[in-house]
C-alpha cells in the first residue's frame, strides 16, 4: 500500500509540473463596462420657466415631493452602481443616461452614497427639448479622461416647431485609448409608430453623419452610438437609416455591429408595453472595436440588466420594468427601462 500510495504522489506532483507551465501561459484581460440607462423622468421638484415640467412638482398631478425625489435618486444610483457586476464592481466607467432634467439631477445622483466612491464626471448640455429632458453622460474620472464634448441637435426643416433632444458627442481616452460617444435619445412613438418614425429616420441619419465624420479623420476611431432610441434593433431606422449590421461577420471596415439585434431576436427586451418586449435601449460599436486582437481594447459581450429587483413583482405588469409610476399613480420604483450594457475587454 505505501508503494502504491507513494507512486500515486508522484503521478499527482507529475501532472502539476506538466500543467503548470500552461496554466502560466494562460491570458489574463481587462474588462470595461460601458452602460445606457433611460432613468424615466428624473425631474427636480422646482418648476422651470419655458419646459413643461408642472407635472413634477409637489404641487403637480403626480405629487413630486422631495421624499420621492431623493428616493428615486438613491434606487436608481444602486441600480448603476450594480451594472455589469457580474466581471466588474463599482458600475460602468462610462454611462449614458436619458431622461434627465439638468445638470443638478445627475450631480444628485453620482453624488449618492452607492455611487459617490466611484469618482463620477459629468457631461451635460440643456437641450431645447420642449418636456425638458436630456442626454447626458457620467464617466468615472479614474479611467476616462474626456477631451471634447459638444450637442447636435437635430433640425428637421420642414417641421420648424419641432424641438427634442440634441445628441451628444463625447471624445476622450478610455483607460488611455481614443474612444468617442454618442448618446441619443430618439424621438418618441407618442404619435404612433408609422407617424413618427420620419423623425427617428432622420435621428439615425444625424448620428451615422456624425460618426462618419469621425471616421474619414481616422479609419481606426473607436464609436459607440448609445442611446433609447425609441425603435427595436430591426426597425429601419437602425437597418437603413443608420445601416448597423446584426453580425459581427458581416460588418466591415467603415461599418457598426449593433449587438443588440441578437438579443431582441431571442426575446430580450429592456421595456414592455402590451405584454410585448421592445429593446429601444441600444448600444452599438463600430468595426474598430471587432475582432480577435485584444492587445487594444475590444467589444466582448452584450447585455440588458434585468436583475429580478427591477421587475413588478405581481399584478398586470408583472415582470415589467418596476417603474416610478404607472400614469400618475406613484409606485415607488426605478424605471420603465432596464439598463443595458457592453463589455470590452484587452489583454493584460
Amino acid at each position: 500500500m505505501k508503494l502504491k500510495n507513494i507512486l500515486t504522489s508522484l503521478f499527482i506532483i507529475l501532472l502539476v509540473l506538466i500543467l503548470k507551465p500552461i496554466n502560466a501561459q494562460e491570458k489574463q484581460y481587462k474588462v470595461g463596462c460601458i452602460g445606457f440607462y433611460n432613468l424615466e423622468n428624473l425631474y427636480d421638484t422646482i418648476h422651470q420657466e419655458g419646459i413643461s415640467d408642472e407635472e413634477f412638482t409637489p404641487d403637480g398631478k403626480s405629487h413630486w415631493t422631495s421624499e420621492r425625489y431623493n428616493l428615486k435618486i438613491i434606487h436608481l444610483s444602486e441600480v448603476i452602481a450594480q451594472i455589469g457586476d457580474e466581471l466588474v464592481k463599482g458600475g460602468p466607467i462610462l454611462m449614458g443616461l436619458s431622461e434627465v432634467e439638468n445638470r443638478s439631477v445627475v450631480q444628485d445622483l453620482i453624488n449618492a452614497p452607492a455611487l459617490k466612491p466611484s469618482n463620477y464626471g459629468i457631461v451635460h448640455y440643456d437641450s431645447p427639448d420642449k418636456r425638458g429632458i436630456d442626454v447626458a453622460l457620467i464617466y468615472q474620472k479614474d479611467h476616462f479622461k474626456v477631451i471634447n464634448s459638444y450637442p447636435v441637435p437635430l433640425n428637421i426643416p420642414e417641421m420648424e416647431e419641432f424641438k427634442t433632444r440634441d445628441q451628444l458627442v463625447v471624445k476622450g481616452l478610455f483607460d488611455g485609448e481614443p474612444l468617442n460617444i454618442i448618446v441619443n435619445h430618439w424621438p418618441s412613438r407618442s404619435r404612433g409608430q408609422s407617424v413618427s418614425e420620419p423623425l427617428r429616420i432622420a435621428a439615425a441619419k444625424l448620428c451615422r453623419s456624425i460618426a462618419d465624420s469621425m471616421m474619414r479623420a481616422d479609419q481606426n476611431t473607436k464609436v459607440i452610438i448609445m442611446g433609447d432610441l425609441n425603435d427595436d434593433p430591426i426597425n429601419e431606422s437602425l437597418t437603413k437609416a443608420f445601416a448597423a449590421n446584426s453580425t459581427i461577420e458581416d460588418t466591415k471596415p467603415g461599418n457598426f455591429y449593433n449587438p443588440m439585434y441578437k438579443l431582441f431576436k431571442e426575446g430580450i427586451g429592456s421595456l414592455a408595453y402590451r405584454d410585448e418586449w421592445n429593446l429601444f435601449d441600444q448600444i452599438i460599436v463600430s468595426y474598430p472595436l471587432l475582432g480577435n486582437d485584444k492587445t487594444s481594447y475590444k467589444f466582448f459581450k452584450a447585455k440588458v440588466c434585468n436583475k429580478s429587483f427591477l421587475a413588478t413583482k405581481e399584478g398586470a405588469f408583472k415582470g415589467y420594468p418596476f417603474r416610478t409610476y404607472v400614469g400618475t399613480t406613484w409606485q415607488g420604483g426605478y424605471s420603465d427601462h432596464f439598463p443595458v450594457y457592453i463589455f470590452l475587454v484587452k489583454q493584460k
